[in-house]
């Protein structure tokens, strides 16, 4: 008799744990990053990169394609890794007048193409060396894009040395290019930076709404190991999104009830709605003092 035996047990539950170590790592990722945002954290390098591990490991059934952030958010390394990864970095540059803006050739050739924006265009892109590192870049985009490695180790490895290496500078080059097609973008399309502002302004009311619910100890970290910070930073998370789910189910019978009354609702109007509100949750709890009976 010949007994075929299946696959053994134990590779088939040593990647169902390495699965869920990983989704447990990007909760844990989402959770400091919500907690950052609420005590107004400075954003590293590295918590820039993990915003796009975050857009990358999206498991939502709503497609991103665009990321829009504040000044703080942007490095020409994550200008060029979004570009690579398919992604369209949408920031709001706090002085955009005071960076350097570059040209593919020569300034008199550029001069000559743009009368008007090419003596704006001062700086220059050393494309020898993107074509040199072209098949390295696609590579990193590719192991970034398949979960190999993550945008935050990256970021965090390339940025760790004194000295760039090849790699790092064309990403440096490369990310010169994609934030002057930004930069020249956002100046010429008032439509563009309207849906940036209006991105952003949600953004904060997030984060405004993390900040009145962590209210505790003035909205300060105490928690010394990082064990303790990080079920601090999952319960904010978990009360934030119990927030935004029953307002995001309540506005939704709002909006129904109110289609009713007076027919179609312009969906444009409907950009401009944030379940991140609080005006009608109490944080605080209630509390009952019978004083009458003492």
């Amino acid at each position: 008799m010949i007994v075929h035996s299946g696959p053994s047990a134990a590779p088939i539950a040593q990647a169902h744990r390495a699965r869920h170590e990983h989704r447990r790592l990007r909760a844990v990722r989402v959770a400091h990053l919500a907690l950052a945002g609420a005590a107004g954290a400075q954003v590293g390098e590295q918590i820039r990169g993990a915003v796009l591990d975050e857009i990358l490991g999206n498991a939502t059934d709503l497609p991103v394609t665009e990321h829009a952030t504040d000044t703080a958010g942007q490095t020409l390394t994550v200008f060029a890794l979004f570009a690579l990864t398919g992604f369209t970095l949408s920031p709001r540059i706090r002085d955009l007048g005071g960076i350097t803006l570059h040209r593919l050739g020569t300034c008199k050739e550029t001069t000559s193409s743009f009368p008007n924006a090419g003596s704006l265009l001062t700086g220059t892109i050393d494309t020898a060396l993107i074509r040199s590192q072209w098949d390295e870049m696609l590579r990193l985009a590719a192991s970034l894009k398949y979960g190999h490695a993550t945008a935050s180790l990256v970021v965090s490895k390339l940025h760790a040395f004194s000295r760039r290496s090849a790699l790092a500078q064309a990403l440096v080059e490369y990310g010169k290019l994609q934030r002057t097609i930004y930069a020249l973008r956002y100046l010429a399309d008032e439509a563009y930076r309207r849906r940036i502002t209006r991105q952003l302004n949600k953004g904060e009311s997030l984060h405004s709404l993390r900040r009145d619910l962590f209210f505790a100890h003035e909205g300060t970290v105490r928690r010394r190991h990082h064990e303790q910070q990080t079920e601090q930073a999952l319960c904010l998370s978990l009360v934030t999104n119990a927030v935004i789910t029953w307002n995001t189910a309540y506005l939704e019978l709002a909006l129904e009830r109110l289609s009713q009354r007076r027919g179609r609702i312009d969906r444009d109007l409907l950009a401009h709605i944030s379940p991140a509100l609080l005006e009608h949750v109490n944080p605080y709890g209630t509390y009952d003092f019978p004083v009458e009976t003492e």
